[in-house]
């Protein structure tokens, strides 16, 4: 026997044409699209098959919907999409709706990234770098585990005010320093996370700051993928 999932994502009924086209933007092919007697649309990209069914009252900005995709590729899917964003849309949109969010090690054995469509459904991508699934024990260094909660709050509960709160209590701190990797660490998520909120001014402060922090050549290959979003972020 052999099975096939293929996950059902809510559509603003308005934006399903939006929303093919940014999937198209990604790779995907359309192999149904429909106006009446509901919007419907099926999409396909190698393997992986989404179908979108129009809402009319959808609200977008508040959409929990998505699912997850496993790859052996991660890196280069993430590469793909976003030239293919930046040639659809001559920029690649990191915040507000649609974007593509950074590649990161997840604490539970997994390097992922997250894509949101137009109508809010998002898909994470990843690919295993462990043999071990499941959440790994909080660190006890202070800014450690101050970035690994962060991280989980931001893409994985995307609870942004929550993650804002761990870095900013952690940035805060006078009787505890972070080495420069993770102070850029905990700046760039915080820049990341102000400019999703839409505090553009917090944001660019934070940056700045970030750009700031000296590190050596060791430190720069280990802050690698923080580096190349602070790039992002600022551009």
């Amino acid at each position: 026997m052999t099975e096939t999932t293929i996950p059902m994502l809510p559509c603003r009924t308005s934006l399903i044409e939006t929303t093919v086209d940014f999937y198209t933007a990604l790779g995907f092919g359309t192999t149904h699209l429909q106006k009446s007697p509901y919007a419907y649309a099926v999409i396909e990209r190698g393997s992986v098959e989404l179908q979108l069914y129009g809402m009319k009252e959808y609200e977008p900005a508040s959409s929990h919907s998505g699912c997850y995709v496993l790859t052996d590729d991660v890196d280069g899917l993430h590469a793909a999409f976003r030239a293919g964003l930046k040639k659809a849309y001559g920029r690649v949109p990191a915040r507000g709706l649609p974007r593509i969010g950074p590649l990161k090690d997840m604490s539970y054995g997994v390097r992922q990234f997250l894509v949101t469509d137009p109508t809010g459904n998002t898909i994470r991508i990843g690919q295993p770098i462990s043999e071990d699934q499941n959440h790994r024990p909080a660190p006890k260094e202070t800014f450690a585990r101050a970035l690994h909660m962060a991280d989980l709050f931001a893409d994985s509960k995307q609870d942004l005010p929550g993650a804002a709160k761990i870095i900013d209590r952690a940035l805060g701190l006078t009787d505890e320093r972070p080495t420069p990797v993770q102070r850029l660490r905990l700046l760039v998520l915080r820049g990341d996370i102000a400019q999703r909120m839409g505090d553009a001014e917090r944001a660019a402060a934070l940056l700045e700051e970030a750009a700031g922090v000296r590190l050596g050549a060791a430190e720069r290959d280990a802050a690698a993928d923080a580096l190349s979003r602070l790039a992002e972020l600022r551009s």
